[in-house]
């Protein structure tokens, strides 16, 4: 009897009908993890359970990978904060907020710098500015065939010459939206610095392919890359694509009937039709026309 005091009418004795068995309610020494089993891989996410289990195990402190800290910049003399009065020959910087959260996604601290003007020399004083706090740059405009390309003005011949990989490197891909990029390492600490193009869909196609692996290796991750399925394309008509190019299209998965859909044009500039898309349909390249019942791969970016 566990209270202080006995029951009224209770005898006093206690009276045991089944005997005891050894070891019996008693958890031994090692029966959830034993002395040298691997509690946890490396690479895994550390959530409630896993803390709970180093804390059970006596592990006061575990070395992790830190949240790397990703700097996104817009460039474009053209381009307004949302909320101002936009005026004649302006657009809304839409880029920076769209990719700032897109890092974040991805697990990294964003931190997002107001739109630069197309000035060479603004853009270097304030990519030095950033490095500071940058584990990962990301500029997006500026780097293809327009009038004046900043990105490519300012950074085409910063780099040490003699450290492998330094300094910024402007390639053509054979892919749509996304064919003008920019990619390589700046600054004393060589931090890597991702040139991307200017056009809405461009930039966003463009990080998931490129900016949000490089992202979750430096996270120590196992998986960086967005899962991707095979899907039968269900289209009312056929979907035209250039010859020697990746592309990728806006559409809808349904997992349930195991098919996908476009979803508005293919135009870069079509951010309306991103908003709706939950998956990137990719076209090979040497496929120009993709037939309704066509078996394509997409990426799924839910």
């Amino acid at each position: 009897w566990a209270a202080s005091g006995a029951p009224e009418g209770a005898s006093g004795e206690v009276r045991v009908y089944r005997s005891a068995e050894p070891g019996a309610h008693v958890r031994e020494r090692g029966s959830d993890v034993h002395t040298g089993d691997l509690a946890l891989e490396a690479g895994t996410v550390l959530g409630p359970p896993q803390i709970g289990l180093l804390a059970a195990i006596g592990r006061g402190s575990v070395r992790v990978r830190p949240r790397p800290r990703v700097v996104v910049m817009s460039t474009g003399s053209e381009l307004t904060q949302p909320g101002e009065v936009l005026a004649e020959g302006q657009i809304y910087d839409s880029n920076s907020f769209a990719l700032a959260a897109a890092a974040r996604d991805a697990g990294a601290i964003s931190y997002r710098v107001g739109a630069i003007t197309d000035d060479a020399d603004a853009l270097r004083a304030t990519i030095e500015d950033q490095l500071i706090r940058a584990d990962i740059l990301v500029t997006t405009g500026g780097v293809s065939v327009g009038a004046y390309d900043v990105v490519k003005e300012a950074l085409s011949s910063v780099g040490d010459q003699d450290v492998h990989g330094s300094g910024i490197d402007f390639r053509k891909l054979a892919m749509q939206p996304g064919k003008p990029q920019g990619f390589g390492s700046i600054g004393p600490d060589h931090t890597p610095l991702l040139a991307l193009p200017g056009n809405p869909v461009s930039s966003y196609v463009s990080f998931e392919l490129f900016v949000r692996p490089a992202i979750r290796a430096l996270m120590g991750m196992r998986e960086v890359r967005r899962p991707t399925v095979r899907t039968t394309l269900e289209t009312g008509a056929a979907v035209s694509s250039p010859a020697g190019r990746r592309q990728f299209l806006r559409g809808r998965y349904d997992a349930e009937k195991r098919t996908v859909s476009t979803v508005g044009g293919s135009g870069s500039h079509l951010i309306a039709a991103l908003a709706h898309a939950d998956c990137l349909i990719v076209i090979p390249e040497d496929t120009v026309l993709a037939e309704p019942g066509t078996q394509l791969e997409v990426v799924l970016l839910g």
